[in-house]
């Protein structure tokens, strides 16, 4: 992805998933934003836009971190929201293990008082470790903890598959987590 739509994917990011009010955008129950406001709020806001340069930047992001609807004349952001909307997600069966990558100064508070989804709607989890480890890193040195999402399952918890891929879950307790 080059340097302009990284910085356009960026501040999608912000306005998709926490800030829609930085531009003035509504978004529907479900996250979902119309894609000419969206362009037509970002050009007011004097971040150069059209129809086309946001189709890229949901093609390319490497996260996949947007959507569109089957018309494209809607977007929103996959996971990560820190404000409250519902995703409509449905329950899934995860594999026997997942994995949560985080910085090695979080260690001793998640293994003792688990994971938390903090600000975010979920907690995030990864499929593989290399993922894992992308995400750890913006958190200082990487660690990646493997958690047992096939036993929380068993014993009840809920897991929802994201459309990018990303497992989510309201809460991890330490017993389910592995260094």
């Amino acid at each position: 992805m080059t340097k302009d739509l990284k910085h356009i994917s960026k501040f999608m990011s912000l306005v998709l998933r926490h800030q829609p009010e930085e531009i003035g955008l509504q978004l529907d129950e479900n996250g979902w934003a119309n894609a000419k406001e969206l362009v037509q709020k970002m050009n007011a806001k004097g971040i150069r836009v059209d129809i086309e340069i946001i189709k890229k930047v949901v093609e390319r992001n490497d996260k996949k971190r947007f959507a569109f609807n089957e018309d494209k004349t809607m977007v929103r952001a996959s996971q990560g929201h820190s404000i409250d909307i519902d995703l409509a997600l449905t329950a899934a069966e995860p594999p026997e293990l997942l994995y949560h990558g985080t910085g090695e100064k979080n260690v001793a508070a998640i293994l003792n008082e688990g994971i938390q989804k903090m600000n975010r709607q979920h907690v995030h989890l990864s499929k593989d470790k290399t993922t894992a480890i992308n995400v750890g890193t913006r958190h200082g040195k990487p660690i990646v903890l493997t958690i047992r999402s096939g036993e929380m399952y068993k014993d009840g918890v809920l897991f929802y598959l994201s459309a990018n891929g990303v497992w989510l879950t309201d809460f991890i307790e330490a017993k389910y987590i592995s260094k």
